[in-house]
């Protein structure tokens, strides 16, 4: 699989604006911008099966069907290519947990994500939404 083009940008994103765990979603067979975050932030990187990548654990988890607690206490859960109904398991995830939502999508599907205000943002070469939460507070603030 080709670089993600922007990666090294996307990781400077992350690092400058999150503190704490972040969370990829669906790493699949390219960790490079988790593994460019892990000497800086706690990552924990998901996929559907768990194994090693890139010397780093990936944890088998099914976003439909989360284990809440890899996710409790991120700040971001982010995604690079995942397809509409994974952005919109992420959202709902990231309300329970009280984070923000990445989403660097292959091409125009991006999701609309209830309780969230979407935003596209241009970061040196990479491009990405980024989901916050609405006005309103209509994402819960995380769990004590």
């Amino acid at each position: 699989m080709p670089p993600i083009r922007g990666g090294e940008d996307l990781a400077r994103f992350i690092l400058a604006r999150y503190s704490g765990k972040v969370v990829e979603v669906g790493i699949g067979a390219a960790p490079e911008v988790a593994l460019l975050l892990v000497p800086q932030r706690e990552v924990v990187a998901t996929d559907k099966v768990g194994r090693a990548l890139g010397g780093m654990a990936i944890v088998g988890d099914d976003i439909f069907s989360p284990s809440l607690d890899l996710y409790r206490g991120a700040s971001l859960i982010y995604s690079i290519r995942p397809p509409l109904e994974i952005q919109l398991a992420m959202g709902r995830l990231a309300k329970k947990v009280g984070a923000e939502v990445m989403v660097r999508p292959l091409g125009d599907e991006i999701a609309s994500i209830p309780g969230f205000r979407r935003t596209l943002v241009n970061s040196g070469e990479a491009w990405f939404y980024l989901f916050t939460p609405s006005p309103g507070g209509s994402a819960p603030s995380p769990p004590p």
